[in-house]
Formats: C-alpha cells, sequence, structure tokens
C-alpha cells in the first residue's frame, strides 16, 4: 500500500534537501494531479498544463524552506503558488521567472494571492477525491465483498438499496447497515489521514470528490 495522500511534516522537512528523490518522488506523486487538474479546468492544454506543474515544482523547491506551519496550511500555501503561477502562465505567458530562491521571487510567489474561489475549490475538491480514494482503498481488505459492495453500489454508484440488495440476494435492511458499517469506518480512516488540526473530514464532501456517484444520505 502507498503511503497516503496528506502532506506530513516530516515529508516537508525532507523536501528542504534537493537531493532526497524519495521524498520529491512522493510529493509529485501526492500533488501533481491536484495542479495538473486545476490547470486543465482553467484552459490549459496538456502539455502547459505539465509545464504548470513543474514551475510549481521549481517554485517550491526554491522555498519550502520558508514554509511556516504558524501561518497556515501547507496545503493551502502551495495552493496559492500554484494559483499565481497558473495567473501568470494565463496572463503574460511563460516567459516569467521562475523559482529560484532569491527572496523577490519567493515573494512574487507567496504574496499577492489570486482572489480565485473557483480555482481554490478545484484544488480542494481533488485533495478530498485521492484521499476518499486512498482511505477507501485502504480499509476495502476489511470488509467481505457483499458488505463492500453494498457500500459502494450505494454510497458511491446512487443506486437504490433494494436494487442492490436484489443484486447481492441480501435483504435491504442488510444493505443498511453494510453501508453505516463502512462509512463509519471510512469517516475514522480520513480522519487519521487529516493531519491538519481543524480540518473537517473529507467524508463529508465524497459525492462531490468522487464524481463517481452519490454518496447519498449519510
Amino acid at each position: 500500500m502507498d503511503e497516503p495522500p496528506a502532506t506530513r511534516c516530516s515529508l516537508i522537512v525532507k523536501l528542504r534537501d534537493p537531493a532526497d528523490t524519495a521524498a520529491w518522488r512522493e510529493f509529485v506523486e501526492i500533488y501533481e494531479p491536484l495542479i495538473h487538474r486545476l490547470a486543465r479546468r482553467k484552459g490549459l492544454q496538456e502539455a502547459d498544463a505539465h509545464d504548470l506543474g513543474q514551475e510549481v515544482f521549481r517554485a517550491v523547491a526554491a522555498s519550502v524552506g520558508r514554509w511556516d506551519p504558524a501561518r497556515g496550511r501547507f496545503r493551502a500555501w502551495l495552493s496559492t503558488i500554484a494559483r499565481n503561477l497558473l495567473l501568470n502562465f494565463l496572463t503574460r505567458g511563460r516567459a516569467q521567472p521562475r523559482g529560484s530562491g532569491t527572496t523577490s521571487v519567493q515573494d512574487l510567489l507567496e504574496a499577492q494571492p489570486a482572489a480565485d474561489p473557483f480555482a481554490t475549490a478545484i484544488f480542494e475538491d481533488e485533495h478530498r477525491r485521492r484521499l476518499f480514494r486512498w482511505a477507501a482503498e485502504d480499509i476495502r481488505g476489511e470488509f467481505t465483498p457483499a458488505t463492500w459492495q453494498a457500500f459502494w453500489g450505494t454510497a458511491v454508484e446512487g443506486r437504490k438499496p433494494a436494487e442492490v440488495a436484489d443484486s447481492l440476494r441480501l435483504s435491504v435492511g442488510s444493505v443498511y447497515v453494510a453501508r453505516s458499517r463502512v462509512l463509519a469506518r471510512l469517516r475514522r480512516r480520513i480522519e487519521r489521514l487529516e493531519l491538519e488540526p481543524g480540518r473537517e473530514a473529507a467524508i463529508s464532501n465524497a459525492k462531490e470528490a468522487h464524481h463517481e456517484g452519490p454518496m447519498g444520505s449519510l
């Protein structure tokens, strides 16, 4: 099982060492899909979305040492960098200062946050989606196939409990019990993954985050 998509403080510390390829590989694996989705939703072509991701990671490498957890969550800091570089990309093209580690470039990246609630929502939704998927994969083995299918069919695919019960040869009551059990376990797992204080459990937004079907009433 891969590590969960949450930014541990230990990983952030490791990112300060450019030679720590394992830490950077993990970081890129976690955050590249978020940046790519943001870029594509804002109209960038595939190649340009990839280029933006590389720009963001260069900027992080140059300024991660300045991130202060007392000033906010790491993901919010990263989102600001991504949005500002995206804004530069869209309004002035790619001929912009790259993250070089100088104070002026770092100030450009970290200051003047783009007031774009839509972009922020995209970034957060992609994070919740990945968090949900990882947590679901992690706990799936704790349940029988029938229990998992009862949960998935009703909570994720949005099928009626009676339909799922019929396909699994279970009672409707058993389907409700199965869904409740898995949802409770999924909430606990996500709460453990969300290491940032004050963050609401992502399962409350799993309907929007997963995009494969409604979660239904929890």
